[in-house]
This record gives structure tokens, C-alpha cells and sequence, in this order.
């Protein structure tokens, strides 16, 4: 029995002792440690990315990235990685859509053109590329979106600790702009890296090698981050120039109106040096900051007067008249000043309201005590037609007025000759025309913004417009006489 226990335990005589168990963590431990030391060559990419904070791709974290690729995995056991925050590995990215390319191009294209406008030369490669820019403000990114296509579906390298350090950050970058978060904190490279088979497949892949906003305009140094992305993906690097975004949203500053103009250089080989694309971009921002809009003299000095101090009163002016005698509706005012300075078409188009109402009122009072102004281009059926309104409904009668064709003062006189009282005409009257004028004012200033890249050929837009409202006034006074 002795023997066969001796036997089984390896202790009997002439055996040699078995060297005693480890603990399964111990085991765990050393078996880490092994492919510790058996993976520290492995990752020679990343270690050789990162050399250094000026080649860091976001200017700071080397020490990290070449830590990570010593260790192996970059966040240890235990820990989960939250998808895009900073320090953290991004997330897989997703198909991108084309119809969110799609949609997010008309988003911002709305935007800036309501804002001032945008206005794009150059095209980009029908194949995948590494867009570089400069970068003076926030709107860079609206800019490039609205000018650069749907087509590559555009997605922008963002920094991971701000534009995804909380969720609704993460999810107006992602949703709004198309980014995906790049580190500035260690990793960056791998952030990028991960966007090389989007680049393979066609996409255009924007970065702002200089890291961060500029606050001077200056173009500041640029990282190698993006040329290292474009020579591993094979696609060439594009600078582009982008000028007037530090005057609509400046850094730390509001937001105001003002032209963005966004040129597309031509593409660089892939093995192009940090030095190259910063220079290439540098002369682009200068040459569009330099380069005059193409504009009318007419419009310049039209918006000027506009903008001057006897824009408002001359919209007061012309609007009380036109309630009085004057044969010329405020609307054609308003369709010349509004497009070519569409941010005074609000308080012009008020103006001219006032200028209206207080016409219309005193036009009232001088017909009510038996005074007849003189009316051009008006019909006595005009007149017999409102009598029979203002009979029916009172001042209500006024509310016909923009929609058939007949002048305001018509309808002023005639209400004043049947006694309509003064304050129900003024009430009645500012609901009618402020409908009518704030409505016109505010689609002829749409149209300038809309039209703002066209702005040379307002002289010509003038002539039309003047030609069309000569030829619908004489129908509407041939239709009523």
C-alpha cells in the first residue's frame, strides 16, 4: 500500500521530486510577460509614427504611442473602451451613406448662403484623397462639406478630446459633419490609419494638419499625420485655401455675415513632404484673400446708399409717397435694394412699412375733409370696386388690396371719403401690407443670397426687373379700366 501511494505521488525511493505547482495567477503573469517580450517588435509602425512630438499628426503624445506599442493592447484587461473619447481607440467606422453626404452638403451650403454665401473653384480627384486645409475657425468644416461633393462623401478628422469628449458633441460631429475622432492625446496615428480603406475605396478624407484654430490668419506649421495617411493609402494629397470664415465665426468670436470662398488646389503626389502641402495651401489662402470677387459696379454703389444713412428714409420716403400719389409701388424698391444688400432687407422692408401705413393714414384724413390727391395709373372701375368692398366689410376691405392689383392709396382715399375710422384703418391696414411688404422684402432678400455668386450680372437684374413691372402694371390697369 506504501509502495503503491509512493508510487502515484513520485516520492519513493530513486524518484525525483516534481518541482511544485505555481497558482494559476502566476501562470496568468508570466505567460503576459512572454508575450510581452515576444510582441515588443510587432508593432513597428507604430513605434516608428511615433518619433516625435513634430511628427506626431496632432503635435503632442508620442511618449504614449510608443508605450502602447510595447505593451500590446492599449488599454490593459478590465478596462472597455468607449467608442471615440479621448484616449481611447475609435469605434469601427460605418458604410458611409451617400445620401448623407448628400443631405449634409445641402445642410451646409443653405447655411453659409444665407450667411454671406460660398464660393468654390478647383475640383477634386475622381479618386480617393487626403484633403489639407487651413484652419482659422469652426465654419472651415461647414465650408469644406458644402463645396467639396457629395460624391467622395467627405468625412472630417476631428479632435477626439473636444468634439467627442460627451455624448451630444459626438453625436452633432458625427451626424452633422461626418467626423471621426483623431487624438490628440496619443494614438492619432492609429485614428488615422483606420481611414485608409475609406480613402482606397474613393472617399475624401479632410484634416487640419496645423492641429488647431489659427488666430491671425497665418498658416502655422503642418503635421505629417495626413501625408503619412495619403502614401499608405496611395492617393494623392489636395491643398485647398479657405478665406473668410475667420470673419464669419471667429475664434471666440460671433457670428456674422460674411463671404467664404474655398479653393482647391491641385493634387500632390503622395510622397510629398509636410513642407510641400503647407506651402501649396499657404499660397492658395493667399491668392483667394487677395483675388477681388467678381462684382457690378452698380450693385456696390446701390448697396452702399442701402446701407448708408438715407437707406431708411428713402425707403419711409418712397413708400409714404406711393400711399399719396406716387405711381410706384415699394415693393420695386425693395426688389433693388434687397438683392444687392440682402442683411438690410428686414429693416428696410419695415421701413418701408412704416413709410406705407403713415402715407395710407394721412391720405385718409385729406380725403375725409374733402381733399382729392392726384392718382396716376388708377381706373374709376378701381375705385367704384373698393367703394363696394369698403361698404360690405368697413376697413376690412383693405385685406383685397395686395392680391387684386389695385394701389393702396385708392383704397386709402375711398375709405377716407366713407368715413372709416382712423384706427381701425391703421389696424386693419399694417395686418394687409405688412403681410405683403415683409413677405417681398423677405423673398427678395433670399434671392440676393441665393443669387450672391452671380452678383456681376445685378445691372442686368435691375433692367429685368424694372421691364417686368412696367409691363404687369400696364396690365393691371388695362385689366381695370
Amino acid at each position: 500500500m506504501t509502495a503503491r501511494i509512493a508510487s502515484r505521488t513520485g516520492a519513493g525511493a530513486g524518484s525525483k521530486p516534481r518541482r511544485p505547482r505555481r497558482p494559476v495567477r502566476q501562470r496568468r503573469r508570466s505567460a503576459t510577460a512572454g508575450q510581452r517580450r515576444g510582441h515588443a517588435g510587432e508593432d513597428v509602425a507604430a513605434v516608428a509614427f511615433a518619433a516625435g512630438p513634430p511628427d506626431d499628426p496632432c503635435g503632442r503624445g508620442s511618449r504614449r504611442l510608443r508605450g502602447a506599442g510595447r505593451r500590446g493592447p492599449a488599454f490593459g484587461r478590465g478596462r472597455r473602451a468607449v467608442s471615440g473619447g479621448p484616449g481611447q481607440a475609435p469605434a469601427p467606422a460605418l458604410a458611409p451613406s451617400r445620401l448623407g453626404a448628400v443631405l449634409r452638403r445641402a445642410l451646409w451650403w443653405v447655411v453659409l448662403t444665407v450667411t454671406g454665401g460660398v464660393r468654390r473653384q478647383g475640383q477634386l480627384p475622381h479618386r480617393g484623397c487626403v484633403v489639407v486645409a487651413n484652419h482659422s475657425s469652426h465654419a472651415d468644416t461647414a465650408a469644406l462639406l458644402a463645396a467639396l461633393g457629395a460624391r467622395h462623401r467627405p468625412a472630417i478628422g476631428a479632435a477626439a478630446d473636444y468634439w467627442f469628449a460627451s455624448p451630444w458633441r459626438r453625436r452633432v460631429c458625427r451626424v452633422l459633419a461626418a467626423g471621426f475622432p483623431v487624438r490628440r492625446t496619443g494614438g492619432g496615428m492609429d485614428d488615422l490609419m483606420s481611414m485608409a480603406d475609406g480613402l482606397r475605396a474613393g472617399r475624401a478624407v479632410v484634416l487640419f494638419p496645423e492641429g488647431t484654430r489659427g488666430a491671425d490668419g497665418a498658416v502655422g506649421a503642418f503635421h505629417r499625420g495626413a501625408l503619412v495617411l495619403a502614401e499608405r493609402a496611395g492617393v494623392p494629397v489636395v491643398p485647398v485655401g479657405i478665406t473668410g470664415t475667420d470673419r464669419l465665426l471667429p475664434k471666440h468670436g460671433r457670428l456674422r455675415s460674411s463671404l467664404v470662398r474655398v479653393q482647391i488646389g491641385e493634387p500632390l503626389p503622395p510622397s510629398a513632404t509636410p513642407e510641400d502641402a503647407r506651402a501649396a495651401v499657404a499660397a492658395l489662402h493667399a491668392r483667394t484673400g487677395t483675388e477681388p470677387p467678381r462684382d457690378s459696379p452698380v450693385r456696390r454703389r446701390v448697396a452702399a446708399v442701402a446701407a448708408s444713412r438715407w437707406g431708411l428714409p428713402l425707403a419711409v420716403a418712397w413708400a409714404f409717397a406711393e400711399a399719396l400719389s406716387w405711381p410706384l409701388m415699394p415693393e420695386l424698391l425693395l426688389g433693388i435694394v434687397c438683392v444687392a444688400l440682402p442683411r438690410a432687407a428686414l429693416r428696410l422692408s419695415l421701413a418701408a412699412l412704416a413709410g406705407s401705413l403713415a402715407g395710407g393714414l394721412l391720405a385718409l384724413q385729406l380725403a375725409n375733409t374733402g381733399h382729392q390727391l392726384p392718382a396716376p395709373l388708377t381706373t374709376d372701375r378701381m375705385r367704384v370696386e373698393v367703394r363696394h368692398q369698403l361698404a360690405a366689410e368697413s376697413a376690412d376691405a383693405v385685406r383685397h388690396q395686395p392680391w387684386n392689383g389695385i394701389p393702396f392709396k385708392v383704397y386709402a382715399a375711398e375709405a377716407g371719403r366713407a368715413g372709416v375710422p382712423a384706427g381701425d384703418w391703421l389696424a386693419e391696414s399694417a395686418r394687409a401690407r405688412g403681410a405683403r411688404t415683409l413677405t417681398v422684402g423677405a423673398v427678395f432678400g433670399m434671392l440676393g443670397l441665393l443669387l450672391h455668386r452671380f452678383r456681376r450680372y445685378y445691372g442686368a437684374y435691375v433692367a429685368l426687373l424694372v421691364a417686368g413691372f412696367a409691363a404687369g402694371l400696364s396690365l393691371i390697369v388695362a385689366g381695370w379700366s
